[in-house]
């Protein structure tokens, strides 16, 4: 079974200007994936989708390869995610002939994934088979418990059960994404415009490796966990 990882990285960033190469903990952002992705001996392939040669040239520094520079009209504020990871499956389809039968969608804005966690999506892929498996972690608001939604000026329980939830703990669990890992079947990865089906499966990740960098103050607080995991010992 061959397995291509793909680590999408563009260039524009509103919330963080060059988020992908700034530097943490004396790296750039997207190394830290990479390497992850390199160190991980069941990809056959490790390349980066991306619009920018600034990012091109440090992801083939760290290893990556970057066989192509994505179109313009997939690297907008808007631009969706499947478009662009079935643009990268259809190039090299087309352009080097090679398919693959897994595609692993990896995000630079979570640097603290460790190779485990990635082996437990393959894992869970290659036992039961769904669709698509992809990473999540506790919520830390339970829909049947503390989150509301508003309709006519008035407020209601998300979900309700047919008995009243008083205390987080009795609430039915729920995950949220953390925009960390997923994991497609090729076949199902050109078909589809959205994650969801009625085959798709989650493997969840601790909360302090789902930690996902979109504010500047997301840096200075993985950056403080990371100088805290060296003193400690933890990689």
């Amino acid at each position: 079974m061959k397995i291509l990882a793909v680590i999408c990285a563009r260039g524009g960033s509103k919330g963080v200007p060059n988020k992908n190469i700034r530097l943490i903990n004396g790296k750039p952002l997207i190394a830290y994936t990479i390497e992850m992705a390199m160190e991980y001996t069941n990809f056959d392939r490790v390349i980066v989708s991306t619009d920018s040669p600034d990012i091109a040239k440090i992801a083939e520094q760290y290893g990556a390869e970057v066989p192509f520079l994505r179109p313009k009209e997939l690297s907008l504020d808007t631009s969706p995610k499947i478009p662009v990871l079935q643009h990268a499956v259809n190039f090299l389809h087309e352009h080097e002939n090679e398919k693959y039968d897994l595609i692993v969608d990896l995000d630079p804005t979570s640097p603290l994934r460790i190779v485990q966690d990635i082996d437990n999506c393959i894992n869970k892929m290659h036992k039961y088979k769904p669709n698509i498996v992809f990473s999540v972690t506790k919520a830390k608001k339970n829909p049947y418990f503390n989150m509301v939604e508003e309709k006519d000026g008035k407020v209601f329980l998300s979900k309700q059960l047919n008995h009243p939830v008083t205390r987080r703990q009795d609430a039915p669990a729920v995950f949220e994404l953390n925009a960390s890992i997923y994991v497609y079947k090729t076949d199902f990865l050109l078909s589809t415009n959205t994650i969801f089906s009625d085959n798709s499966m989650a493997v969840e990740m601790p909360e302090y490796r789902s930690i996902d960098i979109d504010r500047p103050i997301d840096f200075e607080f993985i950056e403080f966990l990371m100088r805290k995991g060296e003193e400690n010992g933890k990689h």
